[in-house]
């Protein structure tokens, strides 16, 4: 069988070599590269051509590189071929690692010093009293963030497609529950899966629902955030700030209004990076899985998008 590694936008030599060494019986290839389509069982793909999946009549399963599906057409994917994705522990705790520090950079004022640096002014304030996160979407990510949150003393809040209960955590769902936590919450971190139901959520009508001192953390998926709607609320002070580590294009065009304002916080999609090591033996189980005709570790309920 071939292992095809379809990852568009990276050098995948590293990738495919340990690929082959920990599947020496798996004949592993780059996309471009594919030598017989029809020998094609398992595909790694992330942002795939979309020609590739006719091509592929013998498909038996399709992996996401990464936490999410989003970056794969399931529309081109037979219902009976299996999808998973990465499951990564470390992913999680780096992410608590980066939202806890981006919300306390912004309680404590710190682009605004940032600033003031850049122009040689000597203000100090004191830092924000404000102490309210609110998680959209509720899985595994957001559940670890809400741990880091709660031990740093902050209170929260967390919105999720299906009710959840928490003991330490107020939980809410439904669009009514939405709009019952976007109303208390200081800090808002998107977390969601992107699919057609969360594609654009943060938009005009969600943020005029926030506090104006909110500040909007986004971690997810660039096209949760309607940009021309979020630019007019942190210009009209209707929000106080927001990080953002993803965007709808990516790398971010240089001409974009999010690189020099002064509002925002902009990194390159670093939130959470998983380990080579750790996608590769992932991947290599399944495929095993898959040659053994065992069932495959990290399914995605299609219907749900995760």
């Amino acid at each position: 069988m071939i292992l095809l590694v379809a990852v568009t936008g990276r050098d995948c030599s590293q990738l495919i070599a340990r690929l082959q060494a920990l599947l020496p019986e798996v004949d592993v290839q780059l996309w471009s590269e594919c030598t017989d389509y029809q020998a094609v069982e398992f595909v790694l793909a992330w942002n795939a051509p979309a020609d590739l999946w006719p091509k592929l009549v013998n498909l038996k399963a399709v992996s996401s590189f990464g936490a999410g599906v989003d970056s794969i057409d399931l529309t081109k994917i037979a219902a009976h071929v299996p999808v998973v994705r990465i499951v990564d522990d470390n992913l999680a705790n780096d992410m608590a690692e980066y939202v806890l520090t981006h919300v306390l950079a912004h309680k404590l004022r710190l682009k605004e010093y940032y600033l003031k640096q850049s122009a040689s002014t000597w203000k100090p304030k004191r830092a924000y009293s404000h102490q309210h996160v609110g998680i959209l979407g509720y899985g595994e990510l957001g559940k670890v963030c809400a741990k880091r949150l709660l031990a740093n003393g902050f209170r929260v809040s967390a919105w999720s497609n299906s009710e959840k209960h928490d003991a330490e955590v107020s939980t809410y769902y439904t669009q009514q529950g939405l709009d019952d936590m976007l109303g208390q919450i200081d800090y808002l971190v998107c977390l969601l899966p992107l699919n057609q139901h969360t594609q654009g959520i943060i938009n005009k009508s969600l943020l005029s629902k926030l506090q104006n001192n909110a500040v909007l953390i986004n971690v997810a998926r660039g096209k949760h955030v309607v940009d021309e709607d979020l630019l007019e609320a942190l210009d009209s002070e209707q929000l106080r700030g927001a990080t953002l580590d993803v965007f709808s294009e990516e790398p971010l065009p240089k001409s974009h209004a999010y690189w020099s304002h002064e509002k925002v916080t902009l990194t390159p999609h670093c939130a959470a990076l998983s380990d080579l090591e750790t996608v590769t033996l992932q991947i290599a189980g399944n495929v095993k899985r898959l040659i053994e005709g065992k069932n495959l570790i990290n399914q995605v309920d299609r219907t749900k998008g995760y």
